[in-house]
């Protein structure tokens, strides 16, 4: 028997689409990531020929947390999903709901990544040095992030010294940093950024997501208060349309998110419409998460 092909993102093959392997697909456990504070499964799923590896997230394997209704991480991860889709940017790999080896969860498409350092050292010249020219994160020396480097803030790098975290200039996290705001993520750390070898940008554990509250914590802060772009007001006009009552994507949400959770995505959409900026930190909230990578 000839050995399954293996499915890409986004890719159809035959009448198989990547949301048919994953929804429909036979999951195999072949291990699991045990650094992540929730059960994260590391499957193959097969379908017709077709195989890939996925991230499978059960619903009870959900630590509880204070300000989320308890079993409701593996939904929200589908409904960034959603919303990442509706905008045309793909940010979020394709991830559905479905039934698994421990109960309902998540299943995410595994992203093959670029091999790289998050985080580099400055030379005290200001300019951030990386072992790869693609970093999309660097500590530097000094006051100014450099030339195509966006500053976030200080950070402690232990024996009373203080470094700049920044992050790249890069039309990429723009984009993600539009997403974050509108679907109010509360966790956007370092290593959910995931850069492919095709040059595209995956951003993965969106699990704290879509609070009524602001909740915005991450590190894209580089653009703050900047002008939005015009391709991010068109997105945010298409996705003013995509959220209207009985509108499709409104119409995913409601069986993933509350009512009262959506209503706070179209007023996250009028706002950031409203003002034509990147949102600042509020004040009110930790802006950083911790740890940031």
């Amino acid at each position: 028997m000839p050995a399954p092909e293996r499915i890409p993102p986004g890719r159809v093959t035959g009448t198989v689409t990547v949301l048919d392997l994953l929804t429909k697909g036979e999951l195999t456990v072949r291990g699991q990531i045990r650094e992540a504070s929730n059960a994260v499964i590391y499957c193959s799923v097969a379908y017709e020929g077709q195989e890939a590896h996925c991230v499978y997230k059960p619903v009870a394997g959900e630590r509880p947390l204070w300000d989320f209704p308890d079993g409701t991480l593996a939904q929200r991860e589908v409904a960034a999903y959603e919303v990442s889709e509706a905008t045309g940017w793909g940010l979020v790999p394709p991830t559905v709901l479905r039934e698994g080896p421990y109960g309902q969860g998540m299943c995410q498409l595994w992203i093959d990544t670029q091999t790289e350092d998050a985080e580099a050292d400055g030379d005290g010249d200001g300019e951030a040095e990386t072992e790869e020219p693609g970093a999309l994160l660097a500590l530097v020396e000094g006051d100014e992030p450099g030339e195509g480097w966006k500053a976030v803030g200080l950070a402690d790098v232990g024996e009373d010294r203080t470094a700049l975290l920044v992050h790249a200039d890069d039309e990429r996290l723009r984009r993600l940093a539009v997403l974050d705001a509108v679907i109010n993520n509360g966790d956007r750390k370092g290593g959910h950024l995931l850069p492919a070898p095709d040059g595209r940008l995956y951003a993965i554990d969106h699990g704290v997501t879509f609070n009524v509250e602001d909740k915005l914590r991450t590190l894209l802060w580089g653009w703050a208060g900047e002008p939005l772009t015009d391709e991010a007001l068109a997105v945010l006009a298409r996705l003013t349309d995509e959220l209207a009552e009985g509108a499709p994507l409104a119409t995913r949400l409601a069986a993933l998110i509350t009512p009262a959770e959506t209503e706070a995505v179209r007023a996250r959409v009028r706002e950031l419409r409203h003002t034509g900026r990147h949102p600042e930190p509020s004040g009110q909230w930790p802006a950083i998460p911790w740890p940031p990578v």
